[in-house]
């Protein structure tokens, strides 16, 4: 995919209290790009200016956050912006049927109603200027869903759809929109998602009670190290920014040998099969 180059090196990335935002606000900073990170939390913002960044505030449920968060980021950007970086989010844990309404809205206010309401406030700037990039982090579960993570991987395909439309619908604006697809990384995301179950789910009058206890304490209680499977956020950071700099970025950046294995499954599994290895391993548990 070819895109004009992004001459204003400025970028906002949302979700950059830890992990993979952080990450990526840290590399592209080194790199000579004007990076606004975004966080929710008062130490996280706090933390951030420490670190040399002018954090703004967002909230990717509160359109009024995301409202005031942009016109904060344009302001510290002279009025323009030159990239977005889609990596907020968080992934609800659990079977669909132990969901409560609120808790599906919330997942996909977070995941997906926020960040397409990001992106289209800075379209416009975008096509003004006929150059923008906007990287969207999904995840393998994007492409492949995952039992017990049905309510975010289903987050995670609506990513997906979105940005194939809307690729194709701003052919020819300058505006290029790139998905990041990692697998397993070492990050809190596992155990904010076990501590998020918790407080969510109703183990107690859940036909699934034992496999959450035991599902989540394997979570909660995980010291993964980096290796052939397991990634560090600086690998996706690596990607984020080959997607905004390259002259020709791909469409996808497959992170991780599971997330190329999703890809894999995803175009040349039959479904019984999947649904085979999946209720194997829930009954390993």
């Amino acid at each position: 995919m070819k895109c004009p180059n992004i001459s204003n090196r400025s970028v906002l990335i949302t979700g950059c209290s830890t992990g993979i935002g952080a990450a990526a606000a840290q590399l592209l900073k080194q790199r000579g790009w004007t990076v606004v990170p975004t966080a929710r939390q008062p130490e996280d913002l706090d933390r951030l200016r420490e670190q040399g960044f002018e954090p703004v505030a967002m909230d990717m449920a509160d359109p009024s956050s995301i409202e005031s968060g942009v016109a904060a980021a344009l302001s510290l950007c002279g009025g323009s912006m030159g990239a977005l970086v889609n990596n907020a989010g968080f992934g609800q844990s659990g079977a669909l049927e132990d969901l409560k309404r609120e808790h599906i809205r919330y997942q996909f206010e977070v995941n997906v109603f926020g960040l397409q309401d990001l992106t289209n406030r800075l379209i416009p700037i975008f096509r003004k200027q006929g150059f923008g990039r906007i990287v969207h982090i999904s995840s393998v579960v994007g492409r492949i869903s995952i039992p017990f993570l049905g309510c975010y991987s289903a987050s995670k395909f609506a990513v997906e759809a979105l940005a194939d439309a809307q690729r194709v619908e701003l052919a020819g604006s300058g505006i290029g929109i790139i998905l990041v697809e990692p697998g397993p990384i070492i990050t809190e995301f596992r155990r904010t998602a076990a501590r998020r179950a918790s407080e969510t789910l109703d183990f107690e009058n859940s036909q699934n009670a034992s496999f959450y206890q035991e599902e989540l304490q394997r979570r909660a209680e995980s010291q993964k190290q980096p290796n052939w499977i397991n990634k560090t956020p600086n690998d996706v950071a690596r990607k984020i920014v080959h997607a905004l700099e390259s002259p020709r970025p791909r469409r996808r950046y497959a992170i991780t040998i599971p997330a190329y294995a999703g890809e894999w499954l995803r175009r040349f599994a039959h479904p019984a099969w999947l649904d085979w290895l999946f209720l194997r391993k829930k009954r390993s548990h």
